[in-house]
């Protein structure tokens, strides 16, 4: 019987099961989309969909609660600025699991996680966005 067994631990400690999981939700905020294991992306759904409930709450207590969760302002002001907003009036189901084969190396199973209503255009807008800044700087 599995009783008091409430989460994952995948085959780690519990400061680097955290600050992976932060990792993650920042990754997972920045980008909207992203592709991981199947056991790490079903743990990281309960906490990414905690955390946009504070983006929506979005008062000062909620977005310290935020900010010391994941740790990274830019990911943070976007998911205050930007997905707060948007799912407003969802009521929860703020991310999608979607099971994407098995991992050539290892034959881990692999999943996508994603945002629902996400915008395709924030995928990589980072890299682009860098890549567009060091061509200018060239010219």
């Amino acid at each position: 019987m599995r009783h008091a067994r409430g989460y994952r631990r995948l085959n780690r400690t519990h400061e680097h099961r955290r600050a992976m999981f932060a990792n993650m939700v920042c990754s997972l905020i920045e980008h909207e989309q992203i592709r991981t294991t199947l056991p790490k992306a079903k743990e990281l759904k309960r906490i990414a969909e905690k955390i946009i409930t504070l983006g929506k709450r979005g008062d000062l207590h909620a977005r310290r609660l935020a900010a010391a969760e994941i740790r990274q302002e830019a990911a943070v002001k976007k998911l205050f600025d930007v997905l707060g907003p948007r799912y407003r009036d969802r009521q929860g189901g703020y991310t999608r699991v979607l099971k994407a084969g098995f991992r050539y190396g290892d034959m881990a199973p692999m999943a996508i996680v994603e945002l629902v209503d996400r915008d395709p255009a924030a995928k990589g807008a980072a890299d682009r966005a860098r890549a567009e800044a060091e061509e200018a700087a060239g010219d």
